[in-house]
């Protein structure tokens, strides 16, 4: 946007008003990562890794993941604790600038990508995994095997991994603003087509076509489940629905604001490019924090709906944590206790020796 205004002394100047409101949008956008995303991410970081940590714990010491949908829940675990291992490096970068050198930004990147790909897929297999047992229940004996789901485990990874090339490739250090910026850096004079194609691709792999398989499945098996009174199958369909709805609403903002910034000459006509884009900076940055959030609510989940879950956590806490804190309570009192006696003895001794 730009004007010409009259200077007294008769000469003619021209002002670049986009030159003024950069400045200001990356003020928002900096206020903003500097002052809420570190203790956000912080907090999940805290919840998350104790959540997932004990849900591991609890699939592999107590359900000794028996059948599939252990495995799948298994995985999506691990899936939310790749990106929760990279928060402290992210809530760092978010307060000051990169300091940890160009291969950790490729690589904690990579895991960043690798994290959404893996949990959006694997929330497809834990639908599917659902959709077969309830809408084809003589083909799910056969299928649903611990061997399958190993299988099916490991081609998932290894798309998620392929799928994160990109970021691998893309992602790199480079000073802007005098500071230090670990961001996606496409090929000089490729910039456009290169972000039209790695935000499509991340829009149709992680959102598109798993939001369409799981409402075909979903409609499915509630199709199924009208016909049929099973308490306990519409209790496990319960679950994996949730962990669904919660992916969604908690990721689709994220994407649309990625997807709309990318190709926003053809959603919108902006007066002024900066203006557009101050606006889709600051957008990113929070939906990409209420995105970051979801990585400490399958835990809640499954403490709230999974009765089984709530049983061998409830175990846990009496076998380990409850016995260790009966255990110090105990030693404590009994120390007390001693030096009470002793004190009692040492002052009735004394009582005695001077008359008292």
């Amino acid at each position: 946007m730009n004007t010409s205004i009259g200077i007294p002394d008769g000469f003619t100047t021209t002002f670049n008003y986009d030159d003024i409101l950069e400045p200001v949008y990356n003020t928002h956008v900096n206020i903003f990562t500097s002052y809420f995303v570190p203790p956000l991410y912080s907090f999940v970081f805290i919840f998350g890794l104790l959540g997932n940590a004990l849900v591991v714990l609890i699939l592999v010491k107590y359900k000794k993941l028996k059948s599939m949908t252990d495995i799948y829940l298994l995985n999506l675990s691990i899936s939310d604790l790749l990106f929760i291992i990279s928060l402290p490096f992210w809530a760092y970068y978010a307060a000051h600038e990169w300091v940890f050198g160009n291969e950790m930004c490729k690589i904690l990147s990579g895991i960043y990508s690798a994290g959404f790909y893996s949990g959006s897929f694997f929330i497809i297999l834990l639908t599917v995994d659902r959709y077969l047992a309830i809408v084809h229940a003589v083909f799910a004996l056969k299928a649903r095997t611990i061997l399958y789901g190993t299988l099916s485990s490991t081609v998932t990874w290894v798309v998620a991994i392929l799928a994160s090339i990109p970021a691998f490739i893309f992602y790199h250090v480079q000073k802007e603003d005098e500071k230090l910026k670990c961001n996606l850096f496409y090929p000089f004079g490729k910039e456009k087509e290169w972000r039209q194609v790695i935000t499509l691709m991340t829009f149709t792999l992680g959102l598109a076509i798993p939001l369409t398989i799981m409402v075909f499945c979903y409609i499915r098996i509630i199709m199924v489940l009208m016909n049929v009174q099973n308490e306990r199958k519409r209790k496990a369909v319960r679950i994996i629905f949730l962990i669904m709805i919660v992916y969604f609403i908690f990721w689709i903002p994220y994407n649309i604001a990625i997807l709309l910034q990318t190709y926003q000459d053809a959603f919108f006509s902006c007066e002024s490019p900066i203006d557009c884009d101050g606006n889709f900076r600051l957008a990113i940055e929070v939906t990409e924090v209420i995105a970051m959030i979801h990585c400490c609510l399958n835990p809640v989940i499954y403490a709230f709906v999974g009765d089984k879950f709530r049983k061998y956590l409830s175990i846990f806490f009496q076998k380990h944590v409850a016995v260790y804190f009966c255990r110090h309570y105990s030693v404590r009192h009994s120390s007390k206790l001693q030096r009470s006696t002793s004190s009692y003895i040492g002052t009735t001794e004394h009582d005695i020796s001077t008359g008292l």
